[in-house]
């Protein structure tokens, strides 16, 4: 699931380097078209549907975050 969820990313925003430790919100590195997007690649990649409610810019600050969102959200 990590290795998706940084393939996902590196798709989507190739400019990053670092995925393991960059915080991308505090650091400036995703907007929200980026976070839509990612969202969107989730629920495809992982057959999830992420709850309007986790859609905030914490849950896709880090990495782990990111992976605990999409686990809590039912991706085994």
């Amino acid at each position: 699931m990590r290795d998706t969820i940084k393939k996902i990313i590196q798709d989507n925003r190739p400019d990053i380097d670092d995925i393991e430790n960059t915080a991308f919100i505090d650091d400036g590195m995703l907007d929200s078209f980026d976070i839509v997007t990612l969202v969107s690649e989730f629920d495809k990649a992982f057959k999830i549907s992420i709850d309007g409610a986790d859609i905030t810019p914490e849950n896709f600050n880090t990495l782990d975050n990111m992976v605990n969102l999409v686990k809590k959200n039912g991706a085994k």
